[in-house]
C-alpha cells in the first residue's frame, strides 16, 4: 500500500471537517480548525463577514444551525487539491428558514498548514440566493 501523502492528508482533513460540521461534532472541528483561523463568508447577510478564531467561527456555525432549526447542511460533492496545497470542497447547502428553502452550490477554499485549517473562503454559485435566504 502506498504512503499517504500530505496532500491526501489535507483532503482527508476537509472530508472529516464536513462530516463533523454536518453532525455537530464540535470536538473534531476544534481539532481541525486552528485557533487563529479566519473564515470568510461573502455577501450582505447576517452570517457574512470575516470570522476569526474558534469563538467567532463556531458562533457562525451555531447561527447557521439555530436559524434553520438544525436543517442547514453542507453536502460534500467533491474535494480537490491544487499544486500549492490549497484544498477545495464543493458542496450543496440546503436548509429551511422562515418558510424559505435554501438549495445553493458553494465551494470553500481551505488553506491547511501542519494538519490545521488556517483560512477558509466561501464562494457561492448564487450569492443572491444565499443572501436572500438569510434576509
Amino acid at each position: 500500500m502506498a504512503d499517504v501523502t500530505s496532500r491526501d492528508q489535507n483532503s482527508e482533513i476537509v472530508r472529516r471537517g464536513y462530516a463533523a460540521f454536518n453532525t455537530g461534532d464540535m470536538d473534531t472541528l476544534a481539532l481541525i480548525i486552528d485557533e487563529t483561523c479566519t473564515w470568510h463568508t461573502p455577501g450582505k447577510s447576517p452570517v457574512a463577514g470575516d470570522h476569526k478564531g474558534h469563538e467567532a467561527i463556531f458562533g457562525q456555525f451555531g447561527q447557521l444551525g439555530s436559524e434553520t432549526h438544525g436543517t442547514f447542511k453542507a453536502k460534500l460533492l467533491h474535494v480537490t487539491e491544487s499544486e500549492d496545497g490549497l484544498v477545495v470542497g464543493v458542496h450543496q447547502n440546503t436548509g429551511e428558514r422562515n418558510g424559505k428553502r435554501l438549495d445553493v452550490l458553494c465551494c470553500i477554499v481551505f488553506d491547511i498548514k501542519n494538519g490545521k485549517l488556517m483560512d477558509a473562503r466561501d464562494h457561492f454559485y448564487d450569492l443572491y440566493a444565499w443572501d436572500n435566504f438569510w434576509a
